[in-house]
């Protein structure tokens, strides 16, 4: 059983940095990827990034490619998402996950967090 805790979102003008935090509880968190998606209001939630236990393996969407980084520290049980550039379309709810499987798809994750609001200002 893995608990999942967002947090670090907020209010930010366009160009702006965020960095969230997924903070877990489990001590197999390391043998878990984790992933981030985002929902925005009308829309279907999309996959953001993802990142192996290990940290060995990383994907990211087409549309943060570049701008979005995620890491994580399997000391702390955190991963995060370092947000740069961002755009008024990057407004969504953004929710971690953890997964057995390195996924790009929702239902692959068996473990998710609250969320937590990011809304970019024009």
């Amino acid at each position: 059983q893995v608990q999942l805790v967002e947090s670090g979102g907020g209010l930010v003008q366009t160009g702006g940095s965020l960095r969230l935090s997924c903070a877990a509880s489990g001590r197999t968190f390391s043998s878990y990827a984790v992933g981030w998606f985002r929902q925005a209001p009308g829309k279907e939630r999309e996959f953001v990034t993802t990142i192996s236990g290990s940290g060995a393996r990383i994907k990211y969407a087409d549309s943060v490619l570049g701008r979005f980084t995620i890491s994580r520290d399997n000391a702390k049980n955190t991963v995060y998402l370092q947000m740069n550039s961002l755009k008024p379309e990057d407004t969504a709810v953004y929710y971690c996950a953890a997964s057995s499987k390195v996924g790009i798809v929702g239902r692959e994750y068996d473990y998710w967090g609250q969320g937590t609001q990011v809304t970019v200002s024009s």
